[in-house]
C-alpha cells in the first residue's frame, strides 16, 4: 500500500518574498492555503502561524464551512490585517488587536468589499499584525495588499471539524491531504496534492 505522502508534489523557495508572490498567485484565484510558519500557536484561535487563508473579497464563507471545516453553516470567520491599516478598515478604539479579542465596525466606504469576514452587521473580530510581531505573516499581507489594495486576509485554524489545530508537520500534511485545502505552505515550501 502506498503512503499518502506520495501524493504530495512540493516546491522549495529560496526566496520567501517570492513564495509570497505565489500563495498570492492562488489567493488571488479564490484558493484556501494551509499555513503553517514557525512556532505552533496556544490557545482557541489561530493568529497566523497554524491557519487557513483565503481572500476576503469572495463570499466564500459557505465554502469554507461545508467543504473544509464542516461546521456550523452560522459561524463567521476573522480578518487578519496589518496594523498599520486598521483605522483605513475599522472604527475601532485601539491602536492594534494582536489577539484577536476586540471587534470593530468597517467603515461605511468599505462596506460589501471583504464579505467572508465580516458579520451581517458590519462587525469583525480583527486580529493584526506587524512586521516585528510575526514578519512572515506581515510579508504575505503586504504582498496581498500591494497587488490587491486590500491589506486582510480570511484567518481560521489550521483544522478540519471535530481535530485540533493542526501541530506537526505530519499533522499539515495529512490534514491536506484529506480535506478540501487547495495548497499546502509549510516554512518555504509549497506543496500541491493529487486529490
Amino acid at each position: 500500500m502506498h503512503s499518502p505522502f506520495n501524493l504530495i508534489s512540493y516546491n522549495l523557495y529560496n526566496s520567501f518574498e517570492e513564495l509570497c508572490e505565489y500563495v498570492v498567485d492562488n489567493l488571488e484565484e479564490n484558493k484556501v492555503i494551509g499555513w503553517f510558519q514557525g512556532k505552533s500557536e496556544f490557545g482557541p484561535r489561530a493568529l497566523g502561524n497554524r491557519s487557513l487563508l483565503a481572500n476576503p473579497t469572495f463570499d466564500n464563507k459557505d465554502h469554507i464551512n461545508d467543504n473544509i471545516k464542516h461546521r456550523e453553516s452560522w459561524r463567521p470567520y476573522a480578518p487578519i490585517m496589518l496594523e498599520s491599516e486598521l483605522h483605513n478598515w475599522f472604527n475601532i478604539p485601539k491602536k492594534s488587536s494582536p489577539y484577536m479579542l476586540f471587534n470593530g465596525k468597517l467603515l461605511e466606504e468599505k462596506y460589501g468589499q471583504i464579505p467572508s469576514v465580516t458579520h451581517v452587521d458590519n462587525t469583525a473580530r480583527i486580529q493584526t499584525v506587524n512586521e516585528k510581531q510575526n514578519y512572515r505573516m506581515h510579508t504575505l499581507l503586504t504582498t496581498f495588499y500591494k497587488r490587491t489594495n486590500v491589506p486582510i486576509l480570511l484567518n481560521t485554524s489550521f483544522n478540519v471539524g471535530g481535530e485540533p489545530i493542526v501541530e506537526t508537520p505530519d499533522d499539515a500534511i495529512k490534514t491536506f491531504i484529506n480535506s478540501n485545502i487547495d495548497m499546502l505552505v509549510m516554512q518555504d515550501y509549497c506543496c500541491s496534492c493529487q486529490k
